[in-house]
């Protein structure tokens, strides 16, 4: 029988937000932190197109598995809308497909926005990640194919505009749920106001529970790492970058135990739940022991019970 080989890279676990440069796919930023950071394994929370720059959480190691706590929180995008055409691709790489010489006033967007905010129907855009028949929409556009793909509900907590920096664009800021697309609301938008519209420019600025200022370039990644004599200094200088693994769990109460409550967790088992402040019920926790992640799992009748466990 075949052994199992031995998994390339370290093993370290945690969470770096990184401020995705424009040009670059959110795939290839992952490979390249990862490399960088000899990482045996790596994710991302919430994919940002090669066009967009800004906020791309990405986990190394054990917080792959918080990740999909991270794609629920809320997100924050600062786009620019040109306005007179509507692309393929409702942003700037895809063909023109319909025109006009209809330009918007100020009051005339401020007059939709409310349209646009709180539980809304939205159509995903053509070039999609969305899957039809069991093929990626973008796939099925690219070879030509007209995609039909139904109105889903999104969240939009609001939907603001920053500026009007010439006639022929507008740019807006928006804070919305999984699932929503900036782009979708540039074209809608274009529709509405009967001069078409695409996103010229875009900027993820905030992934909730990440904050602006813990935003690191890819750029002062390779500078570090170009700067290191060996292998070993260049780990030394990145790592203090990453953040715990427990970041992403900030809107989730913590269950602090005692190290030998922790380690009954580690094997499986429900503890109760002690302390002034612990919760009776929670439908999702996590547990902590000096400090760091020891499991997450649910608070029911003052026990916890892990589902996800950590350092093991």
């Amino acid at each position: 029988m075949a052994r199992r080989g031995k998994k390339k890279g370290r093993p370290l676990s945690g969470w770096l937000v990184l401020d995705k440069p424009a040009g670059m796919g959110s795939t290839d930023a992952v490979s390249k932190v990862k490399w960088l950071f000899g990482a045996q394994k790596a994710g991302h929370a919430g994919t940002l197109d090669p066009l967009a720059s800004g906020m791309l959480p990405i986990a190394l190691g054990e917080a792959t598995k918080t990740v999909p706590y991270v794609m629920e929180g809320a997100k924050v995008y600062r786009f620019t809308i040109a306005w007179g055409e509507e692309r393929s691709t409702d942003d700037l790489e895809g063909p023109v497909v319909k025109s006009s010489d209809n330009r918007p006033t100020e009051a005339e967007i401020r007059a939709l926005l409310p349209r646009y905010t709180g539980l809304i129907m939205q159509t995903p855009p053509q070039f999609s990640a969305i899957k039809v028949g069991g093929e990626r929409a973008y796939d099925l556009a690219r070879e030509g194919e007209t995609v039909e793909i139904a109105a889903r509900e999104v969240e939009v907590g609001r939907l603001d505009l920053v500026s009007i920096p010439e006639p022929g664009k507008a740019v807006l800021e928006v804070e919305c749920g999984k699932g929503t697309y900036v782009r979708s609301i540039a074209r809608d938008l274009g529709r509405d106001l009967g001069c078409f519209g695409y996103v010229a420019d875009l900027r993820r600025t905030e992934v909730f529970p990440f904050e602006p200022a813990q935003l690191v370039t890819m750029q002062a990644l390779e500078e570090t790492a170009a700067d290191a004599a060996s292998e070993e200094e260049r780990f030394a200088a990145l790592d203090p970058h990453l953040m715990d693994i427990a970041a992403a769990l900030d809107g989730l109460p913590e269950v602090p135990l005692s190290d030998d409550a922790a380690t009954r967790i580690r094997l499986g088992n429900p503890v109760i739940v002690r302390g002034r402040d612990a919760p009776v019920e929670a439908p999702e926790a996590w547990a902590s022991a000096r400090g760091r992640l020891v499991a997450i799992g649910t608070v029911e009748a003052g026990m916890f019970k892990p589902k996800r466990v950590f350092g093991q």
